[in-house]
């Protein structure tokens, strides 16, 4: 009688999630309407009027009466407060390494609107841009690190007294971003140095980051390195290398948030929606409490693939170094696997303390988890509460439209046919 209701009442709980995530993903789907564009290819912007300049050393505005060109990298320097009004297109130049840099103690204030959003694109015409045409933005903040080294020096190529990131300041806000468009970023400077489409350094608890949409990158679409910051409405649209990358460190909760990715692009080095990383491995950490630690709630992570091309995926999330994740009411589509694990994690006790995926559903077609630990048949546990399809299946016969290019839906197409963890 007690496994009897014991299975009753576990039918009856996943009866309530799944009719929950599918009210979750309907309403998830509103929020994309008005702002975002996943044909940006094809879409018409005026031709740039007014050139940025290199150094901004005083309070700025750019109005959307004008189309701004960005060449070469513009600097946001001298605690000065750089305020975009929503609806401005800024065009980056192609042919110099072009990014936007906020610098340590700089402030950047960019807030579009559903009807307005603001957008930095390519300079190319229609049908020619490419991903990583132009670098990306880097925003600078002061807040915390996991490294023995309080400050450090961004990534790329850039001038070393506009570099630094890093501090003590755990509430400061350094930036201000709603309703973005960032199209073609992700420039490759050489071998060893490629840019993202938006890099996070160290921001605090007050930075304010919202309905932003990176298409097209050639590197990362969303990186942070440490510091502590909430976003929610994030998209990362057909990036080469990881959607979301979070390392040094970094605290994070994110919610509203979807990757869409292609069988066929990807990094060489391989490509993850999720890439967590705990610490530098060549510097250390400072304390086990100071690893990165990453919540994610109303995920939409899918790969397009089918039958035809879904041999070419991996898993979709990466944790190395000790690195923790909290995964809810999230949705993994189209991957070969759910999670890989690299070798800092031994045991199953570390894995169980380390990553949680909960009342959520995936769609895989290999091992569901991939470790360096010798996986025992008990440890499917750490997915127990979760459902799952019994055969893989292409991400347009799952979902409603997920391959709509104004308005894609991702509501399950039949919510109850899938087998539960137990």
């Amino acid at each position: 009688m007690k496994l009897n209701f014991a299975l009753l009442v576990l039918f009856y709980s996943f009866s309530i999630f799944s009719f929950s995530q599918t009210e979750n993903i309907d309403n998830q789907m509103k929020w994309i309407k008005g702002w975002t564009n996943f044909d940006p290819n094809h879409k018409e912007y005026p031709e740039p009027e007014e050139r940025l300049p290199n150094i901004i050393d005083s309070d700025s505005y750019l109005s959307n009466d004008v189309t701004y060109l960005m060449s070469g990298n513009v600097y946001v320097t001298n605690n000065a407060t750089l305020t975009i009004q929503e609806g401005t297109i800024i065009r980056c130049d192609i042919e110099d390494a072009t990014s936007l840099i906020i610098t340590r103690g700089a402030k950047l204030i960019a807030n579009g609107s559903r009807g307005f959003p603001i957008v930095f694109t390519s300079s190319r015409a229609p049908k020619s841009r490419k991903s990583g045409d132009w670098g990306g933005i880097v925003i600078a903040g002061s807040g915390k690190i996991n490294s023995p080294s309080v400050s450090k020096v961004i990534e790329g190529n850039f001038l070393p007294q506009h570099s630094m990131y890093g501090g003590t300041q755990e509430n400061e806000a350094t930036v201000e971003m709603s309703y973005i468009r960032i199209e073609f970023a992700g420039k490759k400077i050489n071998k060893s140095i490629e840019l993202n489409g938006l890099s996070l350094y160290a921001l605090g608890k007050n930075s304010i980051i919202n309905n932003v949409m990176v298409s097209y990158s050639a590197d990362d679409s969303f990186e942070c390195f440490g510091g502590n910051i909430t976003m929610h409405n994030l998209i990362s649209y057909k990036a080469k290398d990881d959607d979301y990358d979070f390392t040094l460190g970094c605290k994070g909760e994110l919610s509203n948030i979807i990757a869409l990715r292609h069988p066929y692009i990807s990094d060489i080095s391989g490509s993850y929606v999720i890439e967590a990383d705990g610490y530098d491995k060549k510097e250390g950490y400072v304390s086990l409490e100071s690893l990165s630690d990453i919540t994610l709630r109303n995920a939409t992570l899918i790969n397009l693939s089918d039958q035809s091309n879904y041999q070419h995926t991996i898993a979709a999330i990466s944790s190395k170094n000790l690195a923790k994740l909290t995964i809810t009411e999230s949705q993994i589509s189209g991957f070969a696997n759910v999670v890989k694990f690299d070798k800092s994690y031994q045991s199953y006790t570390d894995l169980e303390n380390h990553f949680l995926l909960d009342n959520s559903i995936f769609n895989i077609h290999a091992e569901t988890i991939l470790s360096e630990h010798k996986l025992q048949e008990s440890d499917k546990e750490l997915l127990k509460y979760n459902m799952y399809t019994n055969h893989f299946k292409s991400a347009d016969d799952l979902f409603t439209d997920p391959l709509n290019k104004k308005n894609p839906k991702f509501t399950l197409k039949d919510s109850d046919n899938y087998t539960v963890m137990q």
